[in-house]
């Protein structure tokens, strides 16, 4: 590998391409994609991979905020990349992955390792613009230094000898895992299908001793919930870290029992990537059996290369318990927003990184996570976590999965609307659904509608699209 990275850095570099430039990647999960990053960073070039799920015109404002100068791609994408450089102002080189031009590209000389700082840009990682345009997260090679070292202490160290499975793509959390994984000289395992097929994880599992893979949890969710999961050899399964969401008690314990203690956590974003908080396999399992749901429905403690606070609006830490914003500091934590110096500001004020979520924090350092500040629901004046709802709702043996949004109210300025997803095979009613509330939260919190539905919008990632859910309802006002 390191002779084919070698040669296509100097491949990129006699584009030509400047120290610093961005190199847009949009491909579905290959070999070619991790060699394409590694010689973005030996040619010291920025690396920016991009979700090749985004509409063209998506693709289009990244090309050009970004003023990518090449973009490597693979036929699967190559309409939608044409579509997106036709649009965009910016005239970035065009390179397909699949084709024997790319091979001559790359079969360049071999170009000497750059001689990069710590704080110069070496992946520029574009937020998912859930709440207007996207903005990229400058993340340098410190950033990416503090992550490998943090995941080597606090989430699960690769063990030499082992592997690497790329279900979830490689342009967010598995990519950057990629990094720990091949500092430890694990192989790098892609699926033949490019994602996330149960049967084929199951069957890559079996081939590859020392397997660890990073999942969302709605993809460990559909593992363990696969006709072939129960009695399925899980021998050579090492580790899945779960992040991007955090997972309901009930999935963390149908998943132990399922394929044991080979889980881990974390929670991150991708302004500090993969590295806020997180839970070992051994933090896991003593949680399990001492029947700590508490600690399992945290996010887990603060990782060692940050400091993490619960604050108020004034920015104060607050007593354990009460809920306030999360927000980071450390070596992790983006260099800023690329072009965007008023959001880099407001963001990182104070010298934190202010995430946006709302968690608190207990007595032991656990922190929980209660929502997104923007999907905290106020109802007469008083704040209600949707995810408290969802843990109770999905508690419900014919629930396969919810998720709990505000509605404007005439009276309430908010109310609670529950989205539900029955299993295969289960009758729900509201009726007992608001019994199983009422046994557990308290009566103002509980939602005052409920709507079945045959499945909740997500994005690429697994995430539930609540914006989505909440356009839903003004659509069917």
């Amino acid at each position: 590998m390191t002779t084919r990275v070698a040669r296509l850095a100097g491949a990129l570099r006699g584009c030509p391409l400047a120290p610093g430039d961005r190199v847009a990647i949009v491909m579905a999960n290959a070999p070619v994609y991790a060699e394409a990053m590694y010689a973005c960073w030996w040619a010291g070039l920025a690396a920016l991979p991009v979700n090749a799920k985004l509409h063209a015109r998506e693709i289009a404002y990244i090309l050009d905020h970004s003023a990518a100068g090449l973009v490597l791609f693979d036929a699967e994408h190559a309409a939608k990349v044409a579509a997106a450089a036709s649009e965009a102002a910016s005239r970035a080189r065009l390179v397909d992955v699949t084709t024997a031009e790319f091979a001559r590209f790359a079969a360049a000389a071999a170009a000497p390792l750059a001689d990069a700082g710590p704080d110069d840009l070496a992946w520029l990682f574009y937020t998912s613009g859930t709440t207007g345009r996207p903005k990229g997260a400058m993340l340098t090679h410190r950033n990416l230094l503090a992550m490998t070292t943090s995941y080597f202490v606090d989430i699960d160290p690769p063990e030499p000898g082992g592997a690497q499975l790329h279900a979830a793509p490689m342009s967010h959390g598995s990519g950057l895992y990629m990094l720990p994984s091949i500092a430890q000289g694990n192989a790098q395992v892609i699926p033949d299908s490019g994602g996330f097929e149960p049967d084929e994880i199951l069957a890559l599992i079996r081939a590859w001793p020392g397997l660890s893979m990073f999942a969302a949890p709605t993809m460990v969710k559909r593992l363990v919930d696969h006709p072939a999961a129960p009695g399925a050899d899980v021998d050579n399964l090492r580790v899945i870290v779960w992040g991007g969401a955090p997972m309901y008690v009930a999935d963390v314990k149908a998943a132990v029992s399922r394929f044991g203690f080979r889980f881990a956590q974390l929670y991150g974003q991708g302004e500090s990537p993969m590295t806020i908080t997180g839970m070992t396999r051994a933090m896991l399992r003593r949680a399990v059996e001492a029947g700590d749901d508490d600690a399992l429905a945290s996010a887990g403690i603060a990782q060692s290369v940050v400091q993490v606070r619960v604050a108020g609006e004034d920015d104060r830490a607050l007593p354990a318990g009460v809920p306030g914003e999360v927000l980071v500091r450390g070596d992790s934590v983006m260099k800023g927003y690329w072009r965007d110096e008023e959001a880099s500001s407001r963001t990182l004020r104070g010298g934190w990184l202010h995430t946006g979520d709302i968690g608190s924090l207990d007595g032991r350092g656990f922190l929980t996570l209660r929502d997104r500040s923007k999907d905290v629901v106020i109802s007469g004046g008083a704040n209600i976590y949707p995810r408290e709802i969802e843990e109770v709702l999905l508690a419900h043996p014919g629930v396969a999965e919810c998720a709990v949004v505000g509605v404007p109210d005439p009276d309430w300025g908010e109310s609670v609307l529950a989205f539900v997803v029955a299993r295969p095979g289960a009758v729900l009613d509201a009726a007992a659904l608001d019994a199983l509330c009422l046994a557990n939260i308290a009566r103002f919190k509980r939602p005052r509608a409920y709507r079945f539905i045959a499945a909740l919008p997500k994005n690429a990632y697994g995430k539930i699209l609540k914006t989505e859910l909440r356009a839903l309802v003004t659509t069917q006002a």
